[in-house]
C-alpha cells in the first residue's frame, strides 16, 4: 500500500512498509507533548455499524497507529473504553486507563506489553487492586478527575509524550483545559449513523486548529495532523 502526503507539499509517495518514514512525519515537534489520536467516519461517528472504532479502521489506519504508539511514552484511554471495546496493550509502550471508580471488572484488556497504568482517586485503588491486579497505580484527586491533574500525574512518572486514544469524553475534558498539542485524525470513507460523536454530545469553546499534514491512502482514508495553537508554535 502507497500513502499520499499532500501537504505540506510537494506531494510525496510513502511506502506504508517504511516505517523509518513514517516515523520521521509523525515524530512530536517536543519531548513535552499531548496527542489525541482519533478517528471517526466521514459523518462525524467515533463508532462504526458495530458499535466499535473497529470497524472504521483499516491497514493504514493501524500502522499509523503503531507508529503514533511507538513515539509516545505511554498511551492513554478512558475506563469506558476499555471496557466497551476491548484494548489490545502496546508493545512499545506502556497503556494507562483513567477511573474515576476504580471498578475494571471485564476490563478485556488483552495481549503482551509493559505493565498496565491506572490514574484514579485515592478512594478507588482499593477497587483497582481487586479488578486489575499488578497494574501501576498513580493517584490524582477526585471523584471527578481534572484533565490538567491527569497530565500531571503521567508526566511526574516520566511520561512526557502523551497519546490519549479517547473515548469522547476524555479526548472532549483534554480538550476543554486547553492541554491538547495535537490532534490525529483519521477521516474512515464511510457515512454511518452518527451513534458515538466524536468528542461526545456536550458543548464547548470553538478551538482554531492548523492543518499540519494530510495522508491519504488508496482505499481514500484521510490521515491528518492538526495543530491547536500551543502545537502550530512549537512545529514552527
Amino acid at each position: 500500500m502507497i500513502l499520499r502526503r499532500v501537504h505540506p507539499g510537494p506531494p510525496e509517495d510513502v511506502d506504508l512498509d517504511d516505517r523509518d518514514r513514517l516515523l520521521a512525519l509523525y515524530a512530536p515537534p517536543r519531548a513535552d507533548w499531548l496527542r489525541l489520536n482519533l478517528v471517526t467516519s466521514v459523518s462525524g461517528s467515533a463508532a462504526g455499524w458495530d458499535g466499535t472504532s473497529e470497524t472504521l479502521t483499516s491497514a493504514s489506519d493501524r500502522r499509523i497507529l503503531g507508529v503514533i504508539r511507538e513515539l509516545a511514552d505511554v498511551v492513554l484511554v478512558g475506563a469506558q473504553s476499555v471496557r466497551a471495546e476491548g484494548y489490545l496493550r502496546p508493545r512499545r509502550a506502556p497503556l494507562a486507563v483513567v477511573t474515576g471508580s476504580g471498578d475494571l471488572e471485564g476490563h478485556r484488556i488483552t495481549g503482551d506489553g509493559p505493565a498496565i497504568v491506572v490514574v484514579c482517586p485515592p478512594e478507588a485503588v482499593a477497587r483497582v487492586e481487586q479488578t486489575l491486579p499488578h497494574a501501576d497505580i498513580l493517584t490524582v484527586p477526585g471523584p471527578r478527575i481534572a484533565a490538567a491533574d491527569i497530565l500531571s500525574a503521567l508526566n511526574g512518572h516520566g511520561f512526557r509524550s502523551v497519546v490519549c486514544e479517547g473515548g469522547p469524553a476524555l479526548a472532549r475534558q483534554f480538550v476543554v483545559a486547553g492541554l491538547v498539542d495535537e490532534i490525529c485524525l483519521t477521516t474512515s470513507p464511510r457515512l454511518t449513523g452518527v451513534t458515538l460523536p466524536l468528542l461526545g454530545l456536550a458543548e464547548f469553546p470553538e478551538v482554531p486548529l492548523e492543518l499540519t499534514q494530510l495522508v491519504v491512502d488508496d482505499d481514500s482514508s484521510v490521515f491528518a495532523r492538526w495543530a491547536t495553537a500551543a502545537g502550530a508554535r512549537s512545529s514552527a
